[in-house]
């Protein structure tokens, strides 16, 4: 058995409608997109066996479990679905996308292949920002910075308040990618930023250095020890105030359950975002980082039919209207799915990714996902640990770059 199925951590059945059961390998473990996904499938009226699977464990374990998995699997569009379709161990699902016609050009584009198939189906989107109390805001008079250097500002006029500026979390090697991701891009721009991600820049370019400077400038205002705080703990030291701001996906309010706490309503209402701050007047905030998830479809899966018509279902708007109505963090791929229920948040993340002149995925999207996890990754730990050795560090990173293959 592949990896999932042996270390799975509950496998859920939706209603049966005949036939062999379609396996879903899934990594939405937390507890409400898990229910959330288990919503989406129902809609589908098939016979699903949901293998879920930590999701730390599930990326990491990807390459192994993707020789052996389930029928459909949870993953991410652009990059990171190109590299597994050019080794040939996903399917090619073009012919699901026929019965897709509610989905834009350009998720159909991230859905692609380098060889013009369609290999992915999206689910949702959601973009990252810098998330934040309104009411802290409005008690402390603070406003939304806009430049770099209000930033700087605003985060000295915290600290002086007694406030920890940002929260800090990078538990699993992830979360800080975010911030690296929109300090190049808002330093050095999007055509840099992918062109660094697809191996084509040096690691000791001045410019790449220049990010880090930047990012030095404002790790004092961090939360101690960022590299052993999970990214949920971060988030509930923003719901208590105990921070200022925090760099994550919209996701963030998942971490916030009115079933089980009777102020997290009240706290999901009162967060806030806004766009990165500009740090190059020729960039702006040109760019946004919106990471897109959705499915796979094996390169040869023991139900090849019950997989499309899963991967079809999941694509319609009824799958993410079900998603959204337990887990209302993300905003729908689907053009036709209902936004009538849009909470303030998503209204917004919609707005700021469809007026975004670029996109970004995130960084271990956007490059190898190895040289993302096991090189870049564990550069930016180690400047999280000790920043003056940033030159050291990327020299390593260079250096390790060589063994890699870019598209």
């Amino acid at each position: 058995p592949g990896a999932v199925a042996t270390t799975a951590a509950a496998a859920d059945t939706a209603p049966a409608a005949g036939g062999d059961a379609v396996t879903f390998g899934s990594n939405y473990s937390d507890e409400k997109p898990k229910a959330a996904i288990a919503a989406a499938v129902a809609t589908s009226g098939l016979e699903v066996t949901i293998n879920t699977v930590d999701h730390n464990s599930y990326q990491e374990n990807f390459n192994t479990y993707i020789q052996q998995p389930d029928d459909v699997v949870s993953w991410f569009a652009g990059y990171r679905m190109r590299a597994f379709a050019g080794k040939g161990v996903v399917g090619d699902i073009s012919d699901v996308w026929a019965g897709l016609p509610d989905m834009s050009e350009g998720f159909k584009s991230a859905s692609s292949g380098l060889d013009g198939k369609q290999y992915f189906v999206p689910l949702y989107f959601y973009p990252w920002a810098i998330h934040y109390r309104k009411s802290l805001f409005e008690e402390n008079g603070y406003a939304v910075p806009t430049t770099w250097d209000e930033l700087l500002a605003l985060c000295e006029t915290m600290t002086a308040d007694g406030l920890i500026p940002f929260a800090a979390a990078n538990g699993g090697g992830w979360p800080q990618m975010g911030m690296f991701d929109m300090i190049n891009l808002r330093t050095n721009g999007y055509d840099f930023h992918v062109s660094l991600m697809g191996g084509k820049e040096s690691w000791t370019d001045d410019k790449v250095k220049q990010i880090f400077t930047n990012w030095s400038t404002i790790l004092d205002y961090y939360q101690p020890d960022a590299n052993g705080r999970e990214w949920q703990d971060a988030a509930t030291a923003l719901g208590k105030k105990e921070v200022g701001m925090y760099l994550l996906g919209t996701f963030v309010t998942s971490n916030f359950d009115p079933a089980k706490d009777p102020e997290a309503q009240a706290i999901i209402d009162d967060i806030d975002f806004f766009a990165f701050p500009e740090i190059d007047p020729a960039h702006g905030q040109d760019a946004v980082e919106a990471p897109i998830d959705g499915f796979m479809m094996a390169a040869s899966p023991k139900n090849e039919a019950g997989a499309k018509a899963l991967l079809t279902a999941m694509g319609q708007a009824a799958a993410i209207d079900a998603y959204i109505a337990v887990d209302p963090s993300v905003v729908a791929a689907n053009s036709k799915a209902s936004t009538s229920g849009y909470n303030a948040l998503q209204q917004k993340s919609a707005e700021l990714v469809g007026s975004a002149k670029y996109i970004a995925q995130f960084l271990d999207r956007d490059t190898d996902p190895d040289f993302a996890s096991q090189v870049v990754g564990k550069g930016l730990s180690d400047f999280l640990s000790n920043p003056a050795d940033i030159d050291t560090i990327l020299s390593t990173i260079e250096e390790q770059k060589q063994t890699y293959s870019f598209e």
